[in-house]
This record gives structure tokens, sequence and C-alpha cells, in this order.
């Protein structure tokens, strides 16, 4: 009689049937798939995505944030630019998006330089995937090859935005769990983290961690209670990274062994857990830590696309055609 996998063997073999299936997605992607039909997307792409970052630099995280909120729901599938009508509800007033989550114009604006450009041609999706990809690098952080060739889709779940984006209140098992259901290791999880060395927040969002919680810094508490009291001021923003907030680098590590961590669920990351090692070596080495974030990045982009003949390029990201 066989007997019952270890949890570890089991999650061994999640991330094995993952790799296939990435493997067999890349193949249907391409960093070419336009050469031919629009080769002058990456440059329009980028052209914007400076423009944007140069009048507010905030707009690169925020991108960056729209894409993983679009690729954890659903796959890359531009599902979370669709607006909501009197007979469809999409993702954009899911709790983890409804008031926090923006950039929505920048991804239009884009989307209509490139329609005059090349029509009907490239889609949302795509155009997210370079847009994030740009943000990041544009702030200081790598940049990588994106795999293109993804198509935008009829549908949008909000059920799934509510149920499949981790929180700022994640546990590390919950992060763990969470990112190892699309296929991701808590390295890699790790290293998506390090996104938040980028963009800001609202006070309602870490009031709870500022005031009640014993594993921060009691000087960063106190600078970050100055703008965000009690009650009030809900709205109030601050840096994620307290050291460099417009600069794309591995300080949001060093800020976690400080314990300056924003976030309860950044914090989780140090705090005498599995993966204190890991978020050590990235405060120590920048350079694994950019190479990592743009492996994890790729691997992203290919959760679940539409290829082929499924979905569609949409004329405008907010509806379908």
């Amino acid at each position: 009689m066989a007997l019952p996998a270890s949890s570890s063997t089991s999650r061994a073999l999640v991330l094995a049937l993952f790799s296939l299936l990435l493997f067999s997605v890349q193949g249907q992607l391409s960093k070419d798939f336009y050469k031919k039909t629009c080769p002058n997307v990456q440059t329009i792409v980028r052209s914007a995505m400076t423009q944007a970052v140069a009048k507010e630099p905030r707009m690169g995280a925020s991108i960056l944030r729209l894409f993983f909120h679009d690729c954890f729901v659903q796959g890359c599938d531009a599902s979370i630019l669709l607006d909501d009508t009197s007979t469809f509800t999409g993702e954009k007033n899911a709790g983890p998006n409804a008031n926090s989550v923006r950039g929505y114009e920048i991804i239009d604006a884009i989307k209509t330089q490139v329609e005059a450009s090349c029509n009907a041609t490239v889609s949302c999706a795509d155009i997210l995937a370079l847009a994030a990809r740009d943000g990041v690098n544009l702030l200081g952080g790598p940049t990588w090859n994106v795999p293109l060739g993804r198509r935008d889709s009829r549908t949008a779940s909000q059920s799934a935005a509510n149920a499949n984006l981790p929180g700022p209140g994640s546990g590390l098992a919950q992060l763990i769990s969470m990112f190892g259901a699309k296929g991701f290791s808590a390295r890699e999880m790790t290293a998506l983290s390090g996104a938040h060395t980028i963009g800001q927040t609202r006070c309602q969002i870490y009031r709870s961690r500022i005031f009640s919680e014993a594993n921060i810094n009691p000087s960063f508490a106190t600078l970050r209670q100055q703008t965000c009291p009690q009650t009030g001021s809900d709205n109030n923003l601050a840096p994620i990274d307290v050291q460099t907030p417009t600069t794309f680098d591995n300080a949001y590590y060093v800020n976690l062994i400080n314990q300056k961590g924003l976030f309860h669920s950044d914090q989780e990351l140090f705090n005498n857990g599995s993966l204190d090692k890991q978020v050590k070596q990235y405060s120590n080495n920048g350079a694994v830590f950019m190479k990592d974030f743009a492996k994890a990045m790729v691997k992203m982009g290919n959760l679940s696309p539409l290829t082929g003949n499924n979905g569609e390029v949409r004329l405008s990201c907010r509806k379908t055609n």
C-alpha cells in the first residue's frame, strides 16, 4: 500500500506541475509576438510610462500592483480593467481593489496610443504587463523580457478577487499558501513581496500595526502615528518603504530586519520564521533580489493567459468588444 505523501512532497508535486504548465504557456507567448504586427508597441509603452512616472513616481508602484491584482484573479487577462455596468459585475469594486487600486487611466492612455499605431492588435493584458515592467525599471529596478501574446478576457470575477488576493493582515502561513496555490515557492513569494519597496498606502490599512503590534520599531511606530492617529485621517498616505519610497531597491528587506515593516504581512516575512534567512540574503545582496524578482515577475505574467482564439483583443480596456 502506498504511503501518503508528506505535505512538503505534495507541495513539491504542485510546484512541478505548475512548472510544466508554465513551460507550455511560455511556448505560446513570445517576446517577439508583435514584431511584425506592432513593432513599436514597447517603445510606445515605455514612453508613456516614462512620462507617467516622471509626473508621479508613485504610479510605477500603482501599475505594478494593478498587474499583480489582475494576474492573481483568472490569470493575466486584463479582467481587472473591465468597468461595472448594469448587467456586468467586474473586479474594480472587490474588497482589495475598491478605492485602492489605481492607474487605470494610464493604461487607457497607453491603449489609445497603441490603437493609433496598430489598430485592434495589442491586448490590454499585454500593455499592462509591459507597463508594470517599465514602471519598476524606471524607478531603478530590474528589467526583463516580457513574453507577449496574451488576449483579453470577456469575463471578470469579483468573488475570485475577494478570495485570491492576500491582504496586509495575512500571516506567514497564509501568504505561503496563497502564493503556493498560484505555483510560487516561498522564496518567490518573498521576492515578489519586495514590490513594497515602492508605493504608498492609506492609514486605515496599517493603523492596527502601528498601535497594537509588539514586533515594531518604537520610533518607527511613533513616526507613522504622527500622520495616522487612532481615529480619523483614514486616507492619509505613508510610504511603505520608510527609507527610499520612490526607488526600487532592497531597502524593504533592511526595514523588515529593523522591524520597520509597515504591513503586518510584511513583517511576517521576518519574525523568527522560516523566511528570516531569505530576508537577510536580500537585505545584504540587492543584485540577488533583483534577479529573483525579475524571474518571479515573468512567472507571474505567465499565469493562465488567454492565447490563440481564446478571449479577444479589446478596443477599449474598460469594456468588451
